[in-house]
């Protein structure tokens, strides 16, 4: 097998406690800009072409577990992400991460938002790490207009879970 070979560390998603402040910081401080929306429960945004760089997340709530996965009582990373080149090379690093024994938490799917591709893992520590590919790309050629999505399967997987390796997230129906 071939070894995976990423091309750049891609998008970053963090837990937050008040998304609309956290969005104000990184627009009016750091100046990004918004790409999207799912609804009050997650952002996207950006410093460059990709569709995102930086993902928010609204901590949940009194929630103790969100898709399956428990969140913490505090903000901090939910994942980071390294770009692949295709389809193909993710369904090999796939394959190699399941030959290795590696946990696959989610994927493969196609997101909404960004319409990347993703594969979501965790390292030896439990942190979530995601192979993505074929992201939105935003210039002066090819302008974008942000949305906001509804909180629905598209949103999360545009292929409805048809190609996960692992079982879906339990608060989604497969066929939603």
């Amino acid at each position: 097998m071939t070894k995976i070979k990423p091309r750049k560390l891609g998008h970053l998603v963090l837990w937050v406690r008040d998304i609309h402040k956290s969005v104000e910081f990184y627009t009016e401080i750091l100046g990004l800009e918004v790409s999207d929306w799912i609804e009050e429960s997650m952002v996207f945004l950006r410093c460059g072409n990709d569709h995102h760089d930086l993902g928010l997340a609204q901590i949940p709530k009194d929630a103790e577990h969100l898709n399956d996965v428990p969140i913490h009582p505090r903000p901090g990373v939910e994942h980071f992400s390294y770009m692949l080149e295709s389809l193909e090379e993710m369904e090999n690093a796939t394959k190699m991460l399941q030959e290795k024994g590696v946990e696959i938490v989610r994927g493969i799917g196609k997101h909404g938002p960004g319409e990347n591709l993703f594969i979501v893992f965790k390292d030896p520590d439990g942190n979530n790490v995601e192979f993505y590919a074929d992201m939105v790309q935003i210039t002066d050629d090819h302008p974008y207009t942000p949305s906001v999505w509804e909180n629905t399967i598209d949103a999360f997987d545009q292929w409805h879970f048809k190609k996960f390796v692992v079982a879906p997230p339990t608060d989604w129906a497969p066929d939603s």
